[in-house]
């Protein structure tokens, strides 16, 4: 079973990290004194594994940790092996984006070509699903479909994240699934944009060249300052998590510029409300 690590398990990565360094101990020299293999220890602090507690408070007692900040450390390790709604849907769902979106509490979403999959109706996600994946098994197809509903609670809860999506023009104006479909998702955006924690904008035709150029990308923000903002690219040709301060800072600012440049959440809502009757 592959494993997909969430934000607590990063943060505990980094922890771990930040307190071998500090001790001025490489990942060979940990890994002797516990007898473990360096390959592990690597694997610990890249988020290739999921630590058991008992590693992580040999970790500690190696590294000279005390309590209170021991004691918080183990407990993240524990939490970190609690399962997600997501591995219900390990066929479904491939690298870590579900588990790290499961725990955001902003995320900032520019697509060109699609509705956020946080907001599709069922029909436009199959129609969706079984165009761009090009899968023509029903039973394949109904699956996703069903993973996709179960991960739009994620807005509905008590801690729900904000969401703030723009797409371009073209994506309320491309009849995905036909009318009979496109209709009903341009209904259910309307709907949406006046959430409390949903944000709706639409980059107009007449916006011309734009910062969004250059394709799709997500950011994601957690509650804790510690946990640093992810900017995730999705491709074809595989999935791409930048944590770096450069390059979260630049998809921000490329995502401001987006969001001058769109129509106000107001007007792109009265362009969704116009479209759909057309």
């Amino acid at each position: 079973m592959a494993y997909r690590p969430t934000v607590r398990a990063r943060r505990l990565a980094r922890e771990l990290r930040r307190l071998r360094e500090q001790q001025g101990l490489t990942l060979q020299e940990v890994a002797d004194r516990l007898d473990w293999s360096r390959a592990k220890m690597s694997r610990v602090e890249t988020t290739q594994i999921r630590p058991h507690h008992g590693d992580v408070a040999d970790l500690l007692d190696l590294y000279g940790v005390s309590s209170p900040e021991r004691d918080a450390l183990v407990t993240l390790a524990r939490e970190i092996r609690r399962r997600g709604w997501w591995t219900a849907y390990l066929d479904v769902f491939t690298g870590s984006y579900v588990a790290l979106e499961d725990e955001a509490s902003h995320i900032r979403t520019w697509d060109p070509q699609l509705v956020h999959g946080l907001l599709q109706t069922a029909d436009y996600a199959r129609a969706v699903i079984r165009a761009g994946r090009m899968i023509a098994d029903d039973s394949e197809v109904d699956r996703r479909v069903d993973a996709r509903m179960v991960r739009q609670s994620l807005l509905s809860r008590d801690d729900a994240p904000e969401l703030h999506m723009i797409v371009d023009e073209a994506v309320i104006r491309r009849s995905i699934g036909g009318p009979e479909v496109m209709k009903p998702q341009l209904v259910a955006l309307a709907d949406h944009a006046v959430r409390p924690n949903i944000t709706i904008q639409v980059l107009p035709y007449t916006a011309g060249e734009h910062p969004g150029l250059d394709g799709c990308f997500t950011l994601m923000s957690y509650p804790d300052p510690a946990d640093p903002d992810i900017a995730y690219i999705e491709g074809t040709m595989g999935d791409v998590y930048m944590e770096s301060a450069e390059d979260v800072a630049a998809h921000r600012l490329r995502f401001e510029r987006i969001s001058a440049m769109a129509m106000s959440p107001e007007d792109s809502a009265n362009l969704i409300n116009k479209v759909a009757q057309e």
